[in-house]
């Protein structure tokens, strides 16, 4: 039986996205049909819209979701209808290469849901493979990870994708350790979670830098122990003097620029360790001369999703949440309706919000 369903749709290129009626299959072998209950309005769903990842309009948007199983197909056996799960877009294979060395979390040939959902016929293209702004989605069921029912929705959702990333960042790709000096550029929700997996690991010192002096008062709440405003002050040279002349042990370039790159770099101390999961456009190139990279030692290390394995991760995390230990509600700026996610990419360009969540009728 298919499933006639409220979603969010992006017909073409620069266009506004519409709430449309799509058709949702019944989950077949290997698959997951999730009724939703709220999703995060991240930035890959923008550059969805804007033609910034590829141009296979019309895209069913949403990735940062959370929700409930419904159904799977015949062959799954790990998930059941009913169980809480948050989506992921790294359903690992396990026979690549990288799982078979023992690195799931690498794996080269993750895998979405075979059957596609349609708008009046034609197939849409699911955003990360999940397209999760909609009241039922389909998935690979390995894209379901279940997660303690006691978890609010809104909030342990943004393990799907950019929460997720910035706590990875600091914790599986930086590993950072107790006593070290963070450094984190850019205090945006995925720079946040970077300085509050940052704290959880035991960082002496987190150093938050922004141009902008709201998202540093943020960054404090979320464990920053000292800020840089980088609009009044070099903030490679505010770094050193914050740690002894030094740099820091870890620095997280969380804004996917070139400029920020290098003073990333150069305020690391030396065998210090750069994290760049800002996330750049293809065209931007960096320059800096190879002695510095050979002189100044430690590692250069891109963090994709965080190095995360979701099934690892996301129960961790979530632990976490109901704990006291990590303040997941401290990302949602504000819930939305379905029909709002056109002016919530407004707010996010203005950077007004950390996350605006849609909630789908029904949800907590």
């Amino acid at each position: 039986m298919a499933h006639e369903v409220r979603a969010v749709v992006a017909r073409a290129k620069g266009e506004p996205v519409s709430v449309e009626t799509i058709v949702v299959p019944d989950p077949g072998p290997g698959e997951a049909l999730v009724k939703v209950q709220a999703c995060g309005v991240c930035h890959t769903d923008l550059h969805y819209r804007e033609g910034g990842i590829n141009d296979d309009f019309p895209f069913l948007l949403g990735h940062e979701a959370a929700g409930v199983v419904e159904a799977v197909g015949p062959d799954v056996t790990d998930l059941s209808p009913g169980d809480f799960v948050v989506l992921n877009w790294r359903a690992v294979c396990g026979e690549c290469r990288a799982c078979r060395k023992g690195r799931p979390h690498l794996c080269f040939a993750t895998h979405n849901a075979t059957q596609k959902m349609t708008l009046d016929g034609v197939e849409l293209s699911p955003a990360l493979g999940i397209g999760a702004f909609a009241e039922k989605t389909l998935v690979a069921a390995g894209q379901a990870t279940r997660v303690d029912p006691a978890a609010r929705p809104e909030a342990v959702g943004l393990l799907g994708c950019g929460v997720m990333a910035g706590l990875g960042a600091a914790i599986n790709t930086g590993e950072v350790g107790p006593g070290d000096t963070v450094a984190v550029f850019g205090c945006g929700g995925v720079g946040d979670a970077a300085v509050a997996g940052a704290r959880l690991a035991g960082a002496a010192r987190i150093i938050a830098v922004d141009l902008d002096a709201s998202k540093l008062d943020a960054a404090v709440r979320f464990g920053a122990t000292d800020t840089v405003d980088a609009s009044a002050v070099d903030p490679v040279e505010a770094i050193r003097e914050l740690t002894g002349g030094f740099g820091a042990d870890v620095v997280i370039e969380a804004v996917g620029h070139p400029k920020v790159f290098e003073q990333a770099f150069h305020a690391r101390d030396l065998a210090g360790t750069v994290v760049q999961v800002g996330v750049p456009n293809p065209e931007m190139r960096i320059d800096i001369p190879m002695i510095d990279f050979f002189g100044r030692g430690g590692a250069l290390k891109p963090s994709w999703y965080g190095d995360c394995l979701p099934s690892r991760d996301f129960p961790l995390f979530t632990d976490l949440y109901l704990q006291g230990r990590l303040d997941l509600d401290a990302f949602v700026s504000e819930t939305i309706p379905l029909d709002g996610v056109e002016d919530a990419f407004h707010k996010m360009e203005a950077g007004e919000v950390l996350r605006s969540v849609v909630v789908i009728d029904g949800a907590s």
